[in-house]
């Protein structure tokens, strides 16, 4: 009996510690105070650490952030409109929902949905 607590307790701890990987292509609906539209990212996780490439109305740009438990946070600097910053909660490894800064242009929300 004690042994299948044991392993049962140590199955749930591996779940536990096994963090969420981003890595691969995302797509981003964004709401802004100034409109919407649509971002494409293709992010690489390590560890915490989130890197990677945006794609979408406001050209091209290099993405960094962190990954903390079911926590996603990312930046990425636009010309047209300065800092961008995502803060946002997972929603399994697929999905993620949270609060976006787009510099000049404004705050809104997201979602994103893994390709």
């Amino acid at each position: 009996m004690k042994t299948i607590l044991l392993v049962t307790l140590l199955a749930l701890a591996a779940g536990v510690l096994t963090a969420a990987d981003l890595s691969g292509t995302w797509t981003v609906d964004v709401v802004l105070d100034a409109g919407s539209g649509t971002a494409t990212f293709v992010f690489k996780q390590s560890g915490e650490t989130l890197t990677g490439t945006y794609e979408g109305t406001f050209g091209k740009a290099n993405v960094t952030g962190t990954v903390k438990g079911d926590k996603v946070e990312w930046s990425f600097n636009a010309d047209q409109v300065g800092k961008c910053s995502y803060t946002g909660t997972l929603q399994g490894d697929s999905a993620a929902k949270g609060t976006v800064v787009y510099g000049a242009v404004g705050s809104g929300t997201f979602t994103a949905k893994r390709k």
